[in-house]
């Protein structure tokens, strides 16, 4: 059976798609089934983040511009002020989900606001993304003005904040026993996590008395949450 990994996300947070880059270098070639989950680090009705403040400006010039260039990403701070509400984006996800769409939306979600700067809070804009991914755009905009996906979205948010207890984006959850990787991770530390994690599915598998150790925390690498 393939190693299950989890990664929760928001499409505002730079560090997300810093993540699924190193996420698929530390899982390449290897038997692992990568699920992605939404999470809104500034639901409405919280104001977002104003691209001209001091703490995105700070914390772009810092943190992510210095990261991005180490991993050869062409990562910008969008000029998109506020910053969008990512509610609608998600609620979208879930229609491509049901569509077997969701892996292409997530990273096309991404790139459009952090590489093209597209306002990902607006409805059209989103129907233009969903549409370019084959997905029925009438159907979508239409899944978004009705709020189809609302409740499930929602559902969603509950079950991340009062069951698992996330508080930050990235976070990654490895395998059966849930190994819990939060923040930017480097591509060095998970590789090792994944390795060890799988390694210990396998023993299990091949040894179904051997006890499998509790779950393991890790922390962030970096400060966040950020947008």
């Amino acid at each position: 059976m393939p190693l299950k990994i989890e990664i929760w996300s928001d499409y505002v947070c730079p560090f997300c798609l810093l993540a699924k880059k190193v996420l698929d270098q530390a899982t390449e070639d290897k038997d692992v089934e990568i699920t992605w989950h939404p999470y809104e680090l500034r639901p409405e009705p919280t104001p977002t983040l104003l691209v001209e403040g001091d703490y995105l400006q700070t914390i772009w010039k810092s943190v992510v511009y210095p990261m991005a260039a180490r991993m050869e990403s062409p990562i910008v701070l969008p000029d998109v002020s506020p910053q969008p509400y990512s509610r609608l984006a998600f609620e979208g996800y879930q229609f491509a989900l049901e569509h077997g769409k969701g892996t292409e939306y997530n990273e096309r979600l991404l790139t459009a606001f952090f590489i093209e700067e597209r306002d990902i809070g607006d409805v059209e804009v989103l129907t233009e993304l969903a549409a370019g991914l084959g997905l029925d755009a009438g159907q979508y905009r239409t899944a978004l003005q009705t709020g189809r996906y609302y409740e499930t979205h929602q559902r969603i948010q509950r079950h991340a904040h009062e069951d698992l207890g996330i508080k930050t984006v990235p976070t990654i959850f490895i395998g059966e026993g849930r190994t819990k990787v939060e923040g930017m991770p480097q591509r060095s530390f998970l590789t090792k996590v994944v390795d060890e994690v799988l390694a210990a599915e396998q023993l299990a598998a091949e040894h179904p008395a051997t006890e499998q150790q509790p779950a393991a925390e890790h922390p962030a690498a970096v400060p966040l949450p950020v947008a």
